[in-house]
């Protein structure tokens, strides 16, 4: 029986096994973020769910790359976001902000990893529904589950830069949380720079800016970092608009072609 089942395993080429690799160091990095925090090295904490977001964005693009997508994989990924962008910065905000100034803190902790849970389910099931619409190319249904935490983290890297106490206090952090919670849960469009094609005259001023960004991430990290999260949430209903602009025009034009027909 035992020789039966060994016969069985195969061997494992590593292009399977590397994207998976890639997103054990995002949950790694991930869970580290919560040692730190509990430690109070908050600084190493957020750096850690940074970290995790950049082996986030490495793992699919290994995957396709190497011709490695697996079902497996997709839902390692899922369960790895919860722990990175949902459970992490929502202890992390809880042991930084909450724990002692707010008596409904914990409360709002609990609803990143909540909706973030959720989101996910919710990106799982969607794969295997009939397609979006093609005005749906350019967007999230919802904001992704980095994007939450990156929302989530604005107060405390506002803090870092600044040093003001009021970035520090019970209801701006719980706003923060609770808008990051609820547009992970939500159907909001949010960009999604998948399908985002730059025209060739943009690209070298695309690049020039790309090089000021940097100077400005190793300049003044946090204040850039809180700026282009702060940026990205404001995007949201910029996008919304330009989604029910494209959603406005396909449906007219859908509208017109059977009386064309006719």
């Amino acid at each position: 029986m035992l020789k039966n089942s060994r016969k069985r395993i195969k061997d494992l080429p590593l292009n399977r096994i590397a994207p998976n690799l890639v997103t054990l160091f995002a949950l790694s990095s991930g869970v580290t973020s919560i040692r730190f925090a509990m430690e109070g090295k908050f600084e190493l904490a957020v750096f850690s769910i940074l970290l995790a977001s950049l082996f986030d964005a490495l793992d699919g693009r290994v995957a396709r790359l190497l011709r490695g997508t697996s079902d497996f994989g997709a839902e390692l990924d899922s369960l790895s976001d919860v722990v990175c962008f949902g459970v992490a910065p929502g202890l992390l905000m809880y042991f930084w902000a909450l724990g002692t100034t707010s008596p409904v803190g914990w409360i709002f902790a609990l609803l990143v990893p909540i909706c973030c849970a959720l989101r996910l389910a919710r990106f799982n099931v969607m794969l295997d529904e009939a397609p979006q619409p093609t005005y749906w190319k350019h967007f999230f249904v919802g904001l992704p589950a980095p994007g939450g935490a990156y929302v989530a983290l604005v107060p405390i890297m506002l803090y870092f830069h600044s040093g003001c106490s009021c970035f520090r206090s019970g209801p701006f952090v719980e706003a923060f949380l609770f808008i990051s919670a609820f547009l992970m849960a939500s159907r909001l469009p949010t960009i999604s720079l998948k399908h985002f094609r730059i025209p060739v005259r943009f690209v070298v001023p695309l690049l020039a800016l790309g090089g000021f960004y940097a100077g400005a991430l190793v300049y003044k990290p946090w204040l850039t970092a809180s700026v282009t999260f702060i940026l990205y949430l404001l995007s949201v209903p910029v996008c919304s608009y330009i989604f029910l602009k494209l959603k406005a025009r396909e449906e007219n034009s859908a509208a017109k072609q059977p009386e064309k027909a006719e």
